[in-house]
């Protein structure tokens, strides 16, 4: 009678102790999407601060040159045109110190300033495909790519977003070693931009991902793509390979 009851509350302690490890490896996987999440927001933002503020540059050289065009041309060009250039280049200028401010707040840099006074470039888009796809070949993963429907001109957030859904698909699929050719789909449609990037691979149980990889990785695109109202689906493909695609709207052109 005694060992039973002692056997069943081993029992009852183990049980316990199983629950607590489940509890906390599950925090632990919570916590570390949390902060890839977190992560990936913060690229976002400082990526989106690029863009922004490259355009926001060029406008402000647009409004200073045409200004001094103007003022070239002596008096017969009405002030308030002047004034108006004056205007959108002191504005462009104080947005671009807004912008900056925001970007510490939100994205501080690995060393804790808000920003070095960078050179600002655009980040890439879709135009710098053709140069992913030749890294990734040269690498050893043969691409094809494919476009159907009539390209148009992206906002820059968008054309961003959809080369980094690629160059994540195509990285992971090249990192895990498993594909042997990979296949790029961009699809224009009237209302949405939809990409798909499939793999080839071997047949069977998928292997393991390392910690830390395409997983967390999935769960930035996911955001990325969800900052613009669209969706992304990616899994593993019956017999063999893995698929990405991601919906992407767009306003009617």
């Amino acid at each position: 009678m005694v060992l039973g009851v002692a056997a069943a509350r081993a029992r009852r302690r183990y049980s316990r102790a199983l629950e607590e490890r489940g509890w906390l490896l599950e925090r632990e996987r919570q916590a570390a999407a949390s902060g890839a999440v977190a992560a990936e927001r913060a690229r976002i933002a400082r990526e989106l601060h690029d863009i922004v503020s490259h355009n926001v540059s060029v406008m402000v050289v647009q409004a200073g040159a045409a200004r001094e065009v103007l003022a070239a041309s002596g008096p017969a060009v009405p002030p308030d045109v002047a004034g108006a250039l004056v205007a959108v280049e002191g504005a462009g200028r104080d947005a671009l110190k807004e912008l900056r401010h925001l970007l510490g707040l939100l994205a501080p840099a690995a060393d804790g300033s808000d920003g070095p006074e960078e050179a600002l470039t655009p980040q890439p888009g879709l135009d710098a495909l053709s140069r992913l796809v030749d890294r990734i070949a040269f690498a050893g993963l043969p691409v094809d790519v494919f476009v159907s429907g009539e390209p148009r001109a992206l906002p820059g957030g968008i054309d961003t977003t959809a080369y980094r859904v690629i160059q994540e698909a195509l990285t992971n699929a090249l990192k895990h070693g498993e594909a042997d050719r990979a296949e790029v789909s961009v699809r224009y449609t009237g209302r949405s931009l939809r990409i798909e990037v499939l793999n080839t691979g071997p047949a069977g149980p998928p292997r393991r991902s390392p910690p830390g990889g395409a997983g967390r990785g999935l769960l930035g695109l996911r955001e990325r793509v969800a900052v613009y109202g669209g969706d992304l689906d990616a899994r593993r493909r019956f017999g063999g390979g893995f698929r990405v695609r991601a919906r992407i709207p767009l306003d009617p052109p």
